[in-house]
This record gives C-alpha cells, sequence and structure tokens, in this order.
C-alpha cells in the first residue's frame, strides 16, 4: 500500500478542508491539481498525488464536479457558511448565518460533531431538495462559545460526570478520579472541558470550581454567574492595581479642574445602593438662568489603559445586578470607594454642565473634568417625599430641578420618544437569602428626574462628538444605537394590541410613536400591562453599542451614547476616554478596535441581562416552591408549540402549562394569532387571557416551574 494511502485521516481531512476552501476563496473558479497545489504552497510530487486524489474523491462525494478533463469546480458555490448553533430540545440544531437573506441551516444531531450551543462553527451545506428546508453537517468548530459548565457532581467507584445545569448542553462531562478537586458527590461545581476524543461520546474535563450544596442561596447564584461566564472574585493582580492607587487629590490635580466644591451638589440614588456614580449640581444665575452640572465619576482618572485593572473591567464589560447582590465591574476600592461619589469628601468628576432658561432651552454646554464636594446623599423615596410635600432639605433647588425636568421629559415625547414602563419585580428576602415576599418597584418623579439629566448629558456629549467631524473628517466614538422596528414585527404587534382595543398606527415613526405611548399610558396597571409591554420591546429592535453615529430610535435622538455610568458599564469609560482625547486637541483613533470592544460591550451586556433574568427565575421558583398546589389568577403571558406561560397576577412568577396536561381536548399553536386552539371543540387561549392555574411542580435545578390549568 503507498504512503499516501497511509495518509492520517485527520489530516486529510484537514488537507480536504483546505482544498475545497482554495474554490471558495477563489470565486469558484475551475482549477486542476497542480493549479490547487501551487494555491496552498505544495510542490512535492508526492503530495500534488494526494490532491489528485482529494479532488476525485470529493467529485465522487458530488462535492465537486469535473467541468472538463483535470478541471474541478465546486458544485454549489457558498457550499460552505459560517455561522452560530442555535441547539434545539432534541439535541438537532439551527446554523444562524452571519448572512441575515439567508435562511437558517438545520443540523441533525449526528451530523453536529460535536457542537456546542453557541459555537460559531464551518457548515457544509447540501444542495436544496425543492420545498425541502437547507440541511447540512458542522465540518470545523471554529470558536467555542464556552467550555466552562456548572452542574451536580456524580460520582461512582471509578470515574465520575458533572450533569450540567445548561438544558442545551446534551453530554455529561466525564471527570477523571484526579481531576476532582476536592469535590464530592452530589455536590454543585464548575467544571471546564480539556479535551473531546475523536469518537468519544462525552468530552472529559477537570472540576475547576466547587461552589457547595444545591439549593443553598450562595451556591445558586455563583453557579449562575459561572454559568454566564462571569468570574466569582477579581484576580489577585487586579486587587493589587486597585489597592495601589493613590486616594489623595493634589492641588495640581484641581488646578487642571473646574471646581465645583462651593457649588450645591448632591447623589439621588436608591436606598441600599453602595456606588454613586452621578451627581447633580445646581445653581441659579444672574441672569435668572439654571446652572445643572451631571457630574460622573471620573473612573478613566484612576484606571491605566492595558493595565490589569483595565483588562478584567474590559472583559467584564458590566457590573452583573442579580436578586441578592451585585457583581462589580470593578473591584470595591474603586466602586464603594474612590469613584462613589460620597457625601462630604472631595471627589474627581467627569462633567456635562448646561446653563438652561425658564423652558430648559439649552443656552451654553461645557464637558470637561471637575472636582466637587457633595452636600447630600438623597435616596429617591426622600427626594419623592420633597417632590410631594414641597418641604425639606434643599426644597427649592430640587422642586427647580424637577420643574424643567418636566420640560425636558414632554420635549422628549413630542419628539417621538416611546414610554416603555416595564413592571420590575422586586424580592423581600430573609437573612438566608429565601425569598418571603414580592413586590412591584414604583418608579415615581424622583426616579424620573435624575433620568432626565442623564438622558440629556448622554445626547449632548454625543452630538458634541458627531457634529465635531464629518465624513472623512468624522472622530470614531461609542454610541449607544437603537434601530427602528422591523414593520413584520410591529405590524404584528399591532394586530394583536387591536384585539385589547388598542389601536397602532405605523405610517411614520412619529405616529408609532405616539399610538405606542397613549397605549402604554391606557394599559397601566391593567392586568395586560405586561404582557403588551414585553410584546411592544421585542418588536423593537435591540440597543447595541457602536462607532456608527445611528440614531436612538426609543428616546427619538438623533445621537445618543452611554456617559454617565462608568464604575457599571465599560463603554462608559470608553466614552469619557475619548471625550477626554478630543477635548484635548487628539486626532480621531481607530474605527476598528473600537467597534470591536463595542461589540464586545454589547455581548457582555446581554449576557449579564440573561444572568439577571436566571437569578429572577430561580427566585420565583424558590418562592413557589411551597406553594404547590395552590390556585392564582394568571395572565397567559407566551404561548409555544408545546405549551403556553401564565404569568401569575398577584406576584408576577411565570410558569407552564404544557399542552399534554390539558386534558379536555389536543390542543395545537397558532403562531399567528397568538393562541392555543382545541381541535375539536376550537376552544381558544390567547397571549392576555385571563386562567386560572394550580402550581403543579417547582424544579429549584431547572429553574422550572409547572402549573396545571384549573378549568371550568
Amino acid at each position: 500500500m503507498s504512503k499516501k494511502k497511509n495518509t492520517n485521516s485527520s489530516i486529510n481531512k484537514v488537507l480536504t478542508q483546505l482544498v475545497l476552501d482554495v474554490f471558495e476563496q477563489n470565486g469558484n473558479t475551475p482549477l486542476n491539481y497542480k493549479q490547487v497545489s501551487a494555491k496552498l504552497n505544495i510542490r512535492d510530487p508526492e503530495s500534488r498525488d494526494v490532491i489528485g486524489d482529494i479532488l476525485k474523491d470529493e467529485t465522487f462525494k458530488q462535492v465537486l464536479k469535473e467541468i472538463s478533463p483535470g478541471k474541478f469546480q465546486l458544485l454549489e458555490l457558498k457550499t460552505f457558511v459560517e455561522g452560530k448553533v442555535d441547539l434545539t430540545n432534541d439535541g438537532s440544531a439551527f446554523i444562524v448565518t452571519d448572512d441575515e437573506g439567508e435562511s437558517d441551516i438545520f443540523v441533525a444531531p449526528r451530523k453536529l460533531r460535536n457542537a456546542l450551543n453557541g459555537d460559531r462553527v464551518k457548515v457544509y451545506v447540501y444542495a436544496k431538495s425543492k420545498g425541502r428546508r437547507q440541511e447540512g453537517e458542522v465540518i470545523e468548530i471554529l470558536q467555542r462559545a464556552k467550555t466552562e459548565f456548572t452542574g451536580v457532581v456524580k460520582m461512582s467507584e471509578r470515574y465520575a460526570f458533572l450533569i450540567p445545569d445548561d438544558r442545551k448542553m446534551m453530554h455529561d462531562i466525564f471527570i477523571p478520579m484526579g481531576e476532582l478537586n476536592s469535590a464530592k458527590n452530589g455536590i454543585k461545581a464548575v467544571a471546564e472541558i480539556t479535551d473531546w476524543p475523536a469518537g468519544a461520546r462525552n468530552p472529559v474535563g477537570r472540576i475547576k470550581h466547587v461552589l457547595g450544596e444545591q439549593g443553598e442561596n450562595d451556591t445558586e447564584m455563583n453557579a449562575i454567574l459561572a454559568e454566564y461566564g462571569f468570574p466569582l472574585s477579581f484576580p489577585a493582580e487586579v486587587e493589587k492595581d486597585a489597592e495601589e492607587i493613590s486616594a489623595d487629590i493634589t492641588p495640581a490635580e484641581v488646578a487642571k479642574r473646574r471646581d465645583f466644591r462651593d457649588t450645591l451638589t448632591f447623589t439621588i440614588d436608591p436606598f441600599d445602593a453602595k456606588d454613586f456614580d452621578d451627581a447633580l449640581s445646581f445653581k441659579k444665575l444672574e441672569n435668572g438662568n439654571y446652572e445643572v452640572g451631571v457630574h460622573i465619576a471620573d473612573v478613566s482618572h484612576y484606571i491605566i489603559p492595558d493595565s490589569a485593572l483595565d483588562k478584567e473591567a474590559f472583559e467584564r464589560g458590566t457590573s452583573v445586578y442579580l436578586v441578592d447582590r451585585v457583581i462589580p465591574m470593578l473591584p470595591e476600592r474603586l466602586s464603594n470607594g474612590l469613584c462613589s461619589l460620597r457625601p462630604n469628601e472631595d471627589k474627581l468628576c467627569f462633567a456635562a454642565v448646561f446653563e438652561l432658561d425658564e423652558q430648559a432651552n439649552i443656552v451654553n454646554e461645557w464637558f470637561g473634568k471637575t472636582v466637587i464636594h457633595s452636600n447630600r446623599r438623597f435616596t429617591y423615596e426622600e427626594v419623592q417625599e420633597i417632590i410631594e410635600a414641597k418641604e425639606g432639605d434643599f426644597k427649592d433647588e430640587i422642586l427647580k430641578l424637577n420643574e424643567l425636568a418636566y420640560i425636558l421629559r414632554d420635549r422628549k415625547f413630542k419628539n417621538g420618544a416611546i414610554s416603555f414602563e416595564t413592571t420590575e419585580v422586586k424580592f423581600k428576602l430573609d437573612e438566608k437569602g429565601k425569598p418571603t415576599g414580592v413586590y412591584i418597584k414604583e418608579r415615581k418623579d424622583a426616579h424620573k428626574l435624575i433620568e432626565d439629566y442623564m438622558l440629556l448629558a448622554n445626547r449632548k456629549v454625543a452630538e458634541f462628538i458627531a457634529k465635531k467631524g464629518k465624513g472623512k473628517h468624522k472622530y470614531t466614538f461609542v454610541y449607544r444605537a437603537h434601530d427602528s422596528p422591523k414593520p413584520d414585527a410591529l405590524n404584528s404587534f399591532a394586530q394583536f394590541a387591536a384585539r385589547f382595543g388598542y389601536k397602532i398606527n405605523t405610517k411614520s415613526d412619529k405616529e408609532i410613536a405616539r399610538s405606542l405611548n397613549y397605549l402604554m399610558e391606557d394599559v397601566e396597571g391593567k392586568k395586560e400591562q405586561n404582557v403588551l409591554t414585553h410584546l411592544a420591546i421585542r418588536s423593537m429592535a435591540k440597543a447595541i453599542y457602536t462607532t456608527k453615529t445611528s440614531s436612538h430610535y426609543g428616546l427619538a435622538f438623533d445621537y445618543y451614547t452611554h456617559f454617565t455610568s462608568p464604575i457599571r458599564r465599560y463603554p462608559d469609560v470608553m466614552v469619557h476616554r475619548l471625550l477626554f482625547h478630543y477635548l484635548n486637541g487628539g486626532q480621531s483613533v481607530s474605527e476598528d478596535m473600537y467597534e470591536k470592544m463595542s461589540q464586545h460591550s454589547s455581548q457582555m451586556e446581554k449576557r449579564a441581562a440573561d444572568a439577571e433574568r436566571a437569578s429572577v427565575k430561580y427566585k420565583q421558583a424558590e418562592y413557589l416552591q411551597d406553594q404547590v398546589g395552590n390556585i392564582f389568577e394568571g395572565v397567559i403571558s407566551g404561548v409555544t408549540e408545546w405549551g403556553m406561560y401564565v404569568e401569575i397576577i398577584e406576584n408576577k412568577c411565570e410558569g407552564m402549562i404544557r399542552l399534554r396536561d390539558i386534558s379536555d381536548d389536543f390542543y395545537t399553536l397558532d403562531e399567528k394569532n397568538y393562541a392555543i386552539i382545541g381541535q375539536r371543540k376550537k376552544k381558544t387561549y390567547r397571549l392576555g387571557d385571563e386562567v386560572k392555574i394550580r402550581v403543579k411542580n417547582v424544579d429549584l435545578t431547572k429553574k422550572q416551574i409547572d402549573f396545571s390549568l384549573v378549568q371550568d
């Protein structure tokens, strides 16, 4: 047998892929084996013969075609595509490609080649048969979405497995006995995949962290963080960096800044806040106008670019707010100490300062570094009391700020901004973190007052840079962009809202905004509020970070950025650095680099939101664990082919009624009408309908609540 027939199969597989890539990369130009070899820089006769064999083999497999003697071409260009794995519950997957116009590619379980949910893969796409969906097979895993999984350790005498919590991780992870890291049977842990031998059904891994006993609050919250890829602590090097930062504010540093220490300044935050990253200063000017300063913690002063501290903050991207804790982006010395705008202390800030007239028109604006001395730390509740009673500390200043905020808000909505007032659920927790009650967080004037000045600062900072240069002379910056909704999604929502008597005018962006705002106002406090609000938000595009000067549809701003929360968001740190650079005459920086950083920030923001939702789902399940058998009134909040989600009106906990458990008929999904319909009796359950449910089962491990329908 010749040497070429003995070629190692895995090397042959790689070489085959390289050969096919040559055709793909050269626009499917017909090539012979010599031309392919030349493009691969292969010159020895033996290897060129192997290339010739590969061309014949792939022609036999109908991947290539021989269009003339010795000349080959791909049977179909774009045979190979790249995309992300979206795994389904039965172990098959759809590959979501980068091309928005392309349909997703179905891959059967046996054709996944150990690809996991979220992995970036290369797929060979089969020729499409008429009337059938596009199918393919994974030929290469380009990038793993993650290699660490939380789960429960199961042990026998000679080996152990980690059973992952992630329902989309279909493979248990084999753990050699020497890689258990002191983990015991039944304990919750984090395992890292270290190898996946060819032909093996299960990946091999090691226990990286032992989290603790199942069901304990700290264990479960840490498991959620680990599951979404957030570190459980700061590396020693990062903590050391933070500890070594000087707390001194020198006269030389003050001299570089505008001094607001003698101007009335205060913070307004939640009662349990520890990091205060924004403060307002207020002064009535001699000309009758008002100077309002939005002072933001000068995080970029303390964090040196490319330091261990900076790299860690960038990787995290954001602070994570779980039900019972905050996982900060920055170590405590910075987030709760140096950068926190605590009362009665001198603090370094980056500010947007506005001169406003009585109609809240901007007469002058200034951006730059400041030093402040906060006179008072207010809670939202204290400020709300002052607004309502018209009595209390700095009442005149607070009432005037509120009056101007009302004008800014009204103008924003007249210009087409959309008011989404979602219901925010909060839990009352005992000392062990167990939920004892549920309440709805209210947003009153005090919250909106702060929000309006933060929006003003974010908008004007973005506008200042965007208008500084145009076209080729555009300055690279990080914007917060929000695209207009896709017409199909909006029309679908409008049809659904019409069932409740709400009319959505889709003729123009302004009309859409106006009718959505009327809807949000009308629906407030009604049983369908949550359903309609969530559906409206789902019909909107997602806001992202980008260097492109896109507008913000939801706020109706031509330019918008995030400037006001650098303690908890890395994009704000980038914005501070860029703004300071340009204020000091700096040239435009690399757009490619900042676009990549913006994309990472958007991904981490989404991941943090998913982790936060997971913690809420866990606490909802924990809250209802002792209420199995109890009956509640609920609203249908979602419909799928296997069941309908119901949100309990009283406590906003959400669970599922499985269609197979509804015994009076055979029910199927009517996707277009957001409904579940009985096939014989035609009884219909629609999104937004009120139903009576019984808590059937609670699975804390899966964060899953099952309801059964209580039928009349």
